[in-house]
């Protein structure tokens, strides 16, 4: 082992013990002595302040009580003191943890102001209720003033909506051409693309919290709405029960913890719930539960509404919001993100500090099972597929480890394997987000973007459904988009045309440095494309509409 990946994985280990992944968590009380906390000026804190909400507090929360990442408070990172809370920020782990340092995503005088900053006391963000959220609410284009037809040529089907995550903006691309239709100003860091059940708007919401609301039937399809619903975000979801469509949009926050139902097609706010509770496991008093991704029933007018820390699932009735009903379903804390199986009636749900996936059944609006699998799984929504010996099946990739689940989803015909762990693979390496095929392909894929490896976080991961025991072929991405020589260039989100022909990758490089988008041939596994443009910034998510109109994953 060089010297280099010797010292990351000493003080890398180190780290992972204090904070309690690796080995019994220190306390501040633990009699351990403390070096004093480093000062920072006024300016140095408010700078610290916005990184860590850009690249931080998605993991360990704006509170730092941690989730998908560990506690970082100042009772756990002051026992271990600035070296190593450097050490672990410049070199990151396998576990998921980005090497900001070495990738050259943060520069070293960044990397010293963070490990001076997780030292200092937490500081507590405002509230943000409907009366902040009517402030920011606008309506750029009334319904009554759009389009009564599509007014366009596009193949909306095969429309992506693609992340352009440091610049604030989504792309729209056009699946055929490769070419971008047009680019839309929209909230920071895009997290997630949603379509509407009628497949005319769509929303996106950034982790700034702000939702915007776009209309696809436009001649050039443009915003015509938007609000901030908090400080930060992750989920939006639309109503999709038959005879609910477009009827009312949904908005989850991380901070403050809660979530807020809209009209679908203004995003006027019209109830805000707070999502702060007791736990399920402990039952303790949690303040900052936050949202962490929704899906819309189709088996009832419900949002099935996912709560991080808490570990509750939340059913929410919007039939009748003056009565609201919400079936609250104990589960296992830390809920993140998920999917339906291939029926669209029962959501698997992965509890990712936990080690668990939890399955709902959203017909019966009952908790089916919990079940054990690896270290953080992060499935974003999945991936579904027969298994040729074990039939239906959900697939989850790991967040912190190499392993990939196979878990049974048919209790009508395969009753022995339902809801079990049926199959495991071995990925790349630790670090995974997301896993992905398609009902007309044959292939698994699977990304690894926070694997700290360059080999690794420039490659992915594609499996034979049809011979998964002969193991995976690895392609490195960024090779074929010219970016290999790139050590901050991460490959990240697999994503499938609408026809399931082609699956696009983002190459995800630094803010000022090329980025791109890799298209390759679904079944012959060659390169189709590769678009670059000086306006694809930091590419992350690609939502093509069809498969998010329809659950298809």
């Amino acid at each position: 082992m060089s010297t280099y990946r010797t010292h990351r994985a000493v003080m890398a280990g180190a780290l992972l013990i204090g904070l309690g992944l690796g080995g019994p968590a220190m306390a501040a009380d633990s009699g351990q002595a403390q070096a004093a906390v480093p000062s920072m000026t006024p300016a140095e804190f408010q700078k610290a302040k916005e990184i860590f909400f850009e690249r931080c507090a998605g993991c360990h929360g704006v509170l730092r009580t941690g989730a998908t990442g560990p506690n970082i408070t100042p009772k756990v990172t002051r026992p271990l003191g600035y070296d190593a809370v450097k050490a672990f920020i410049t070199y990151g782990s396998p576990a998921g943890m980005p090497n900001w340092g070495t990738s050259g995503e943060l520069s070293p005088d960044q990397v010293d102001l963070m490990a001076r900053y997780v030292l200092q006391d937490v500081p507590q963000p405002p509230e943000y209720g409907m009366p902040d959220m009517k402030k920011t609410w606008k309506v750029f284009v009334p319904v009554a003033q759009r389009p009564t037809h599509k007014e366009n040529n596009l193949d909306l089907g095969n429309l992506f909506s693609v992340t352009l995550r440091d610049a604030g903006e989504v792309a729209l691309i056009d699946g055929a051409s490769k070419k971008i239709v047009t680019i839309i100003k929209t909230g920071y860091a895009v997290h997630i693309s949603r379509m509407s059940a009628s497949g005319r708007y769509l929303y996106v919401i950034g982790r700034d919290a702000r939702v915007d609301l776009i209309d696809l039937w436009m001649k050039v399809p443009d915003k015509v709405a938007e609000i901030k619903v908090g400080m930060e975000a992750r989920s939006v979801e639309t109503s999709k029960y038959k005879g609910w469509d477009d009827k009312y949009a949904i908005a989850g926050t991380y901070w403050p913890p809660q979530f807020v139902i809209m009209k679908g097609e203004t995003l006027e706010p019209l109830k805000v719930v707070s999502t702060r509770g007791m736990t399920v496991d402990t039952q303790d008093y949690h303040p900052e539960p936050r949202v962490a991704s929704i899906v819309a029933s189709h088996y009832h007018p419900e949002f099935v509404v996912n709560v991080k820390e808490t570990g509750k699932v939340e059913l929410v009735d919007y039939s009748d919001l003056a009565n609201l009903k919400i079936t609250t379903i104990d589960a296992a804390r830390y809920l993140h993100d998920g999917g339906f199986d291939a029926s669209g009636r029962y959501f698997l749900v992965a509890a990712n500090a936990s080690n668990k996936v939890v399955v709902v059944d959203t017909k019966k609006d009952k908790l089916v099972k919990i079940i054990e699998v690896g270290s953080k799984p992060h499935p974003g929504r999945g991936a579904n597929f027969v298994d040729p010996k074990f039939g239906p099946v959900w697939a989850t990739s790991d967040l912190g480890d190499e392993k990939i689940w196979l878990i049974g989803t048919d209790p009508e015909h395969h009753k022995k394997q339902a809801w079990t762990v049926v199959r495991t693979l071995d990925g790349l390496g630790g670090g995974a987000l997301f896993i992905k095929t398609n009902p007309h392909s044959h292939n698994l894929w699977v990304d690894d973007p926070l694997n700290p490896d360059d080999a690794i976080h420039h490659s992915v991961a594609v499996f034979d459904i049809r011979h998964l025991d002969k193991g995976f072929q690895k392609i490195d991405i960024a090779k074929l988009a010219g970016l290999d020589k790139e050590a901050g260039a991460r490959v990240v989100q697999p994503e499938y045309n609408e026809d399931g022909s082609e699956v696009w990758f983002s190459v995800w490089n630094k803010k000022n440095q090329p980025s791109a988008i890799v298209v390759l041939d679904d079944k012959t596994l060659g390169l189709k494309a590769v678009i670059k443009d000086a306006r694809i910034i930091t590419p992350t998510g690609k939502f093509n509409v069809n498969n998010t109109e329809h659950d298809i994953y």
